[in-house]
């Protein structure tokens, strides 16, 4: 019988972050011989520690492993508050310092993976080494409207985010069928558009929190206060960074990976053959196995360097 998307999430737990439930999962490493950075999965828009059931047994092979859900997701509370980056850096942050407290392997996809760059920049000592599949830059968005048209685009967000459009917009995409044609358009793969990846994303819409804090997240993300200019800190990073970018991603068009590896010479950019936008789900194997290898030859890199 096939294990359904809850059973492939190690230890699922609850922490209370700020007076609000949050869920986690750990899977503790395999491996007593291996002493190396634990890993941090930081899931994307709309998703939850589920998204990432392809990746966390392996990764646990060498690695205790962490998901966290973000407030406002999955399995955790969803208030309706205002949220932003900074709110989820911050969870990022205190979930850091209360469970883990040693530098970190920081893997984030989409909006996780803002998240992910975020947190550590702003707190060096969280982070030793960071993967981020498909990386939205939405300060670049911003830019990209004319001066001439932006009061326009300005008008027309104010109508489109009102929060009765937003909830009935709500209702349709939590519809089964509609939930699945937007996920054939996040996934180049038709196949991998299971019923059990339709759970992942409906089940937590079922609450009754759910269809406002979807308002308050829309209203959030298309703010220009939602996110710092990715293109400011990226130059400022220290650490080493691999960026994995599907190929076919028709969320966030690839050629943006060859505008943000310029940016810093450690930032390692790996395309994907055949994947769209959520890359570590769509072909777990392909994902694995680079940032395994790629966490191998940081580690033989260190080895050679503390020789030296």
């Amino acid at each position: 019988m096939l294990q359904t998307w809850h059973q492939k999430v190690g230890n699922q737990r609850d922490w209370v972050w700020r007076g609000w439930q949050t869920r986690y999962t750990y899977q503790r490493c395999h491996s007593k011989q291996v002493n190396l950075p634990p890993v941090l999965l930081i899931h994307g828009f709309g998703a939850s520690i589920g998204h990432w059931q392809h990746n966390l047994e392996f990764l646990a092979a060498d690695h205790t492993v962490y998901a966290l859900d973000l407030v406002g997701w999955g399995g955790s509370r969803k208030p309706n508050i205002e949220y932003d980056i900074d709110l989820w850096v911050d969870q990022v942050y205190n979930f850091w310092q209360t469970f883990v407290g040693q530098p970190m392997i920081v893997i984030g996809n989409s909006i996780g993976s803002l998240v992910a760059l975020v947190a550590a920049a702003r707190h060096p000592e969280l982070a030793a080494s960071l993967v981020m599949v498909s990386l939205p830059d939405l300060s670049a968005e911003q830019e990209m409207i004319p001066r001439s048209i932006q009061p326009l685009v300005n008008g027309l967000k104010k109508i489109i985010l009102n929060p009765p459009l937003l909830h009935s917009l709500f209702r349709v995409v939590s519809r089964p069928k509609v939930a699945r044609k937007w996920a054939q358009i996040a996934y180049a793969n038709s196949d991998r558009v299971t019923d059990d990846l339709i759970d992942l994303f409906l089940t937590p819409a079922q609450e009754r929190e759910a269809p406002a804090a979807f308002v308050k997240i829309m209203q959030g993300m298309t703010s220009s206060n939602f996110s710092p200019n990715i293109r400011k800190l990226l130059p400022g990073m220290q650490i080493p960074m691999l960026l994995l970018w599907g190929d076919e991603d028709r969320m966030i068009p690839p050629g943006t990976a060859d505008v943000l590896i310029k940016l810093n010479p450690l930032l390692e950019l790996v395309q994907l053959e055949s994947a769209g936008h959520c890359a570590h789900h769509e072909v777990p194997e392909v994902v694995n196995n680079k940032i395994r290898s790629w966490l191998d030859a940081l580690d033989k890199t260190n080895t050679h360097k503390d020789r030296d």
